[in-house]
């Protein structure tokens, strides 16, 4: 009615209650959703800062668009789809194609020991490596002061006390405390006390490493330590020109220059251990092919490579499907008893059972115990022998692998269309003829996909490599720490310097970018062919 007043029925809502009632329409969910994207948005501006601070632009301008998507996508109307499907495309985004796009852009570079920080950064610590004790310099009685997480050294300087840190040169400190020759009490520092040195050597080690510059002129060198109580002047022995870009010995004359490869060499081909990282192109890539330390190791152990992968995959599943085919007839008594015990090396970590089998084949008769019950006490050199190490691989590796595939068979056999068998039979094929015509087929359709990700496995499988031989027995035939045993995965690795050594990464990106390639085409390959077999249904 026109003349109805409000809040009565058939009457214009007031503007109070639509607000609250649509509050009340949007809910929690409303709230949460509000919530969850807040705190997206704090995260997405958080790494946002961190990369303008550090200068990595391509991951600024990523995560921007990112949270930007993510904005649009949860708070449009018209985006339904997008809100299932987001989560998903930007997990792939961040954890795979990121990663595959850092990889790539660490292979087009020499990083690695030596080469891992800016040009300043490489003179700063070449600068640092050839400090020496200057000549005649007075030794100065020290104190060792701390402040939250930071050291520093206090000296008594012509009876005024000076104190400094490794961000902060030697200044005076008028209301320090000096009893005789020594700083007792520094205000704004803690005094270490020499038992509390003795007793920590992580703060020992501190300690010695640690640099106060004498003044803002760096020629004028640093306040260093050997044992702690006393300290004298260090003064590099390299003079650095940053207009010629070059590095001078002061004692020897010898000028190196910055070369393009990020390295400072002299004209004789010495080069100083120092260097920066530097974009290098394909350098990388063509390295693992002729480089000599790498391209004779490299085509042997892509061989290896995939002759294990292959030889891995062919006999575990040969002998899974083998035993599934027996355990599976009904006339065998107690066979849920049997299956479980085959199944036990599978339930191990495959880490301790390479480690186990590593100690019953080592040819020590002290725990090799392979060769001393089995072999009369033969004494072969199973993981010291190039083709006995391999052979042991592909026994301890089929070991551990069959009964997976004893349990996938098992499942397919018992999965197999009874009207296809019974049509067999029906048509007079024997056991034989069935098992060799109808039931293999049957079963690569449902184990194929399983197959070909087994391959990708033990290509890439480090496991059972590192922890049986290391890749050893160790090639004799280059300086790279390589062997018979080693894969690609584990070339990589030792590569890489996580084990030790001087470290490539360079190099190491590259042939993962290798093996990558290598697995998806030969996964998309096989793929494609394992779709004919659909064809018998």
């Amino acid at each position: 009615m026109a003349g109805s007043p409000r809040g009565v029925r058939g009457g214009p809502p007031d503007r109070g209650e639509s607000h609250a009632r649509s509050w009340r329409g949007a809910g929690w969910g409303f709230v949460v959703k509000l919530m969850l994207m807040a705190a997206v948005n704090a995260v997405g501006l958080a790494i946002v800062w961190s990369a303008y601070v550090e200068g990595s632009w391509g991951i600024l301008a990523g995560t921007l668009a990112l949270t930007a998507a993510a904005d649009w996508v949860y708070f449009s109307k018209r985006s339904l789809p997008a809100k299932y499907l987001f989560p998903g495309l930007a997990f792939l985004l961040i954890f795979q194609l990121f990663t595959m796009a850092y990889t790539f852009n660490v292979a087009m570079t020499n990083y690695g020991t030596g080469h891992n920080g800016t040009q300043q950064q490489a003179v700063d610590a070449l600068l640092i490596q050839n400090e020496r004790a200057v000549d005649d310099a007075p030794e100065y009685p020290l104190t060792i002061v701390r402040r939250d997480d930071e050291l520093g050294f206090a000296v008594v300087d012509d009876g005024q006390a000076m104190v400094g840190s490794s961000d902060t040169p030697l200044a005076s400190e008028p209301a320090a405390t000096i009893d005789g020759d020594r700083i007792t009490v520094v205000p704004g520092w803690d005094v270490v006390d020499r038992g509390t040195l003795l007793a920590d050597q992580s703060l020992q080690q501190q300690v010695l490493d640690l640099r106060v510059p004498v003044s803002d002129d760096a020629d004028d060198g640093s306040i260093r330590t050997r044992e702690g109580t006393r300290g004298t002047v260090y003064r590099s022995t390299l003079d650095w020109d940053p207009q010629a870009e070059t590095l001078t010995d002061t004692e020897t004359g010898v000028v190196y220059a910055a070369r393009d490869d990020g390295r400072f060499v002299a004209d004789d081909g010495t080069a100083l251990p120092v260097g920066w990282e530097v974009y290098v192109g394909f350098d990388n890539f063509v390295r693992g092919f002729t480089d000599s330390n790498y391209a004779g190791p490299f085509w042997r152990i892509t061989a290896w490579t995939f002759a294990f992968a292959i030889l891995t995959v062919v006999t575990s599943f040969l002998m899974g499907m083998a035993m599934a085919v027996v355990f599976n007839d009904e006339r065998i008594r107690g066979r849920k008893l049997l299956r479980t015990l085959f199944i036990l090396p599978y339930a191990f970590p495959a880490f301790l059972s390479a480690l186990l089998w590593r100690g019953m084949l080592n040819a020590n008769p002290d725990y090799g115990i392979i060769n001393d019950l089995f072999l009369f006490g033969a004494r072969i050199e199973w993981l010291n022998d190039p083709w006995l190490a391999k052979l042991a691989i592909i026994g301890v590796n089929l070991w551990l692998s069959f009964p997976y595939w004893f349990l996938v068979c098992t499942g397919a056999l018992q999965s197999l269309p009874n009207d296809v068998l019974e049509a067999a039979r029906i048509d007079g094929a024997g056991w034989w003829r069935t098992w060799t015509s109808i039931t293999p087929p049957l079963l690569l359709i449902s184990t194929a996909p399983l197959i070909i990700a087994s391959f990708a496995f033990n290509f890439n499988n480090f496991t059972i490599i590192y922890m049986l031989t290391e890749g050893g027995p160790r090639f004799t035939d280059t300086s790279a720490v390589l062997g018979h045993t080693d894969i690609l995965i584990t070339m990589i690795y030792q590569i890489s310097g996580v084990a030790g050594g001087r470290a490539d990464f360079g190099l190491a990106s590259a042939l993962s970018i290798i093996v990558f390639l290598v697995v998806g085409v030969i996964s998309a390959l096989t793929f494609r062919r394992t779709r004919r077999l659909e064809e018998i249904l």
